[in-house]
């Protein structure tokens, strides 16, 4: 499928009716055509992994153009170079975490990147790095806990960051190491509690809700 083909099925799919809702959710309505994601995850499936669509659509810099480019592109094919430009792009949490979570993760450059980006200052690049962690606590099955550990300390240290959109992705990092199994439960709950101690609302909130979620008799049922 081509690129023309591709922004024609995007705009018949509009829905200019939905941007201002999406904006209400902190997404930038800039660029945006309101084209629900389970049709965009429909296209993505019609159109099948293709990298040099995927760069394509990107460039446009329309909002569901990037969400379908993070949909279809090749993880094999994504290089340290692409990440960064795409993530330097960023410009709304729903971008960031579906590229992250959905193409990112899948790269063998992800878990370098998680690091590397938790200490950047841009809010979305700063996000990127905690839905990396929190990513690949869920997909990569295979990694051993020694990895998860590691992200445990960036957790703690930005812990304290007030921004919104950094805060939620430090937390949701934290949460989903603490259920990966057992062990990293008991090691997440006890950087939960250091964060706790800290003087910062942020780092108070995420410590919080972390352990709410990672104390509670759901979680510790199904990681017995």
């Amino acid at each position: 499928m081509k690129i023309e083909e591709i922004l024609s099925r995007l705009h018949s799919l509009a829905h200019p009716d939905n941007v201002a809702g999406m904006a209400r959710y902190g997404i930038n309505p800039y660029g945006t055509l309101g084209v629900p994601v389970p049709a965009l995850r429909a296209l993505a499936k019609e159109t099948g992994r293709d990298h040099a669509l995927a760069l394509e659509l990107w460039d446009t810099g329309i909002h569901e153009a990037r969400l379908l480019a993070g949909y279809i592109d090749d993880p094999r094919q994504v290089g340290e170079e692409q990440m960064e430009r795409w993530a330097a792009d960023f410009d709304s949490w729903d971008v960031c975490d579906q590229v992250c979570s959905n193409l990112f993760d899948r790269t063998p450059y992800a878990n370098l990147k998680a690091v590397e980006w938790s200490a950047r200052p841009e809010t979305f690049v700063k996000r990127a790095g905690f839905v990396l962690m929190a990513s690949l606590a869920v997909h990569d099955k295979k990694a051993p806990d020694s990895r998860f550990e590691a992200f445990l300390p960036i957790i703690a240290r930005e812990a304290g960051d007030e921004r919104n959109f950094v805060k939620k992705a430090v937390n949701w990092a934290l949460r989903q190491i603490g259920k990966r199994n057992r062990r990293l439960n008991e090691l997440a709950i006890e950087t939960a509690r250091q964060i706790s101690a800290m003087d910062s609302p942020a780092a108070r909130w995420v410590a919080a809700d972390a352990l709410r979620e990672l104390t509670s008799e759901k979680i510790q049922l199904r990681l017995k």
